[in-house]
């Protein structure tokens, strides 16, 4: 299993931390929903939260829909914008990928109660992070699993070209990964196809086709 563990950057810097912890959960569910997961997107303790995954590509997936649905919480379209309802701070969080057997304790648990080399090889990849944000892969070295130095540099490369997106792009890019087309993006955001066919060329389209056809190699 390709296992997942994130954790929030600074969380001790966000204004309301309830209300960080529920925009997490929210996101958790919402990405939960949208890709096949092998163990449910749940929080753990203190910050952390954590998931599992059958491909590396699901995996990596899920961490950068995690990013953007934290920062669509933070910076809504202007159109679906509550002026009564308090925006919550921007989350940023760092990410952690490791592939191993994992053996379940209780599954019925929240979190489940769990080891195993899937998590532990997780915990070494994000600690390599330290306290920075970002995704880091590290996995077992044998001939069936995926290159840790491929997919690391993928990993590097996607979230350096997100880090150049601003707020509106980034949810252009949440929304191109969900599949909907710039006719759509450009009714949520009140813009012109126009200007988001200039997004898209800027950098929206590249970490969207990047991100599937890593899902394909």
């Amino acid at each position: 299993m390709f296992t997942v563990i994130g954790d929030i950057v600074g969380s001790r810097n966000l204004s309301d931390r309830a209300q960080a912890q529920r925009s997490v959960v929210t996101t958790l569910s919402r990405v939960g929903a949208s890709i096949p997961v092998a163990q449910r997107l749940e929080p753990t303790f203190g910050d952390e939260i954590q998931g599992g995954f059958q491909t590396i590509a699901h995996a990596t997936l899920a961490t950068l829909l995690i990013r953007l649905e934290l920062a669509w919480l933070a910076h809504p379209p202007p159109r679906s914008a509550q002026q009564d309802t308090k925006t919550p701070d921007l989350i940023v969080m760092r990410f952690g990928i490791g592939q191993g057997d994992v053996r379940v304790f209780e599954i019925d648990t929240q979190p489940i109660r769990q080891d195993g080399p899937g998590w532990h090889t997780a915990r070494d990849a994000i600690d390599s992070l330290g306290k920075k944000a970002g995704t880091r892969y590290v996995g077992p070295e044998n001939a069936g699993a995926p290159s840790q130095a491929a997919v690391n540099a993928f990993l590097i490369a996607r979230d350096g070209l997100v880090d150049t997106l601003n707020h509106r792009q980034q949810r252009m890019l949440l929304r191109a990964l969900h599949g909907d087309s710039q006719k759509a993006i450009a009714e949520l955001e009140g813009i012109s196809e126009s200007a988001v066919s200039q997004a898209f060329a800027r950098g929206v389209s590249a970490v969207r086709d990047a991100q599937c056809f890593f899902g394909k190699a």
